[in-house]
């Protein structure tokens, strides 16, 4: 099983580059973006809605803002878009498909590097997510959450950490939250857990020249509860082609299609 997960800074700009030409090679069986910055009435190209796939847009009600695709291989049991926290919805950043034992999340946190108030919301919305989180890893189902988190987790995580300690993406209270998700929360960055290396980043400044430089952040993820995340065999970023100022995030899961079957 397949998952693909790229923030792709606008989805009509990510299919100019190239996005959909390059996505029916990776046999994907989902596929999950975040700040697809499209409206329904933008879709009017058939690449929005790639063949073999069940299609799920959650638009953000402000234009040319946020917003989440999840595209499944198999059709879902069930759909859930948001949370059904009005002050979250709105902004688009959540969306699930549920299977038999397992569902798939694209999330996108928000950054809080353009204000003091966005930062504000943004740790909000991460005690929030606390006890949802606690919820899916005590549940007994399997739970992978894809996106861009907007926080990198380690120095590994990040090129220029001694930098950036004050920045947003990198604030201590931050940092801890994500110590918490993958201690007492329950679950497990799947990328590290395949993938300890140095100089893994999923998103580079447009500033300078940090894509040619490689000064990045590893602020995409895969999270998932422990017993699926056991069954990553690979990892990848993908950089050969650039669709945005992230990266494709590329994990295989050794799991069968029983995992996907309604429970009688």
């Amino acid at each position: 099983m397949r998952i693909i997960t790229l923030n792709c800074n606008g989805i009509r700009a990510a299919a100019r580059k190239g996005f959909f030409d390059w996505l029916p090679s990776q046999e994907a069986d989902f596929v999950c973006l975040q700040e697809t910055r499209i409206q329904p009435f933008q879709r009017t190209d058939d690449c929005y809605f790639p063949q073999g796939y069940t299609h799920c847009y959650v638009d953000a009600e402000k234009p040319g803002y946020s917003g989440v695709a999840l595209y499944c291989r198999k059709k879902p049991d069930r759909i859930q878009e948001g949370l059904g926290w009005a002050d979250f919805d709105s902004e688009a950043r959540w969306v699930q498909a549920d299977y038999g034992r397992l569902s798939v999340v694209s999330l996108y946190l928000p950054s809080g590097s353009s204000s003091e108030v966005r930062q504000e919301f943004k740790y909000d919305l991460m005690e929030r997510l606390k006890p949802l989180l606690k919820k899916f890893a005590a549940s007994g189902r399997e739970y992978i959450i894809c996106g861009d988190i907007n926080i990198a987790h380690k120095k590994l995580d990040i090129k220029n950490w001694r930098g950036n300690q004050k920045n947003s993406g990198f604030l201590p209270e931050e940092r801890a939250w994500m110590d918490w998700w993958f201690d007492e929360g329950g679950m497990v960055d799947v990328f590290r857990k395949v993938e300890p290396g140095e100089d893994q980043y999923t998103w580079w400044s447009n500033r300078g020249q940090a894509w040619a430089k490689n000064v990045g952040w590893r602020i995409d993820y895969q999270i998932a509860t422990p017993t699926i995340a056991k069954r990553a065999q690979a990892v990848q970023i993908f950089k050969d082609e650039r669709f945005s100022d992230h990266a494709p995030l590329i994990i295989d899961y050794r799991v069968s299609d029983r995992w996907l079957r309604t429970k009688p």
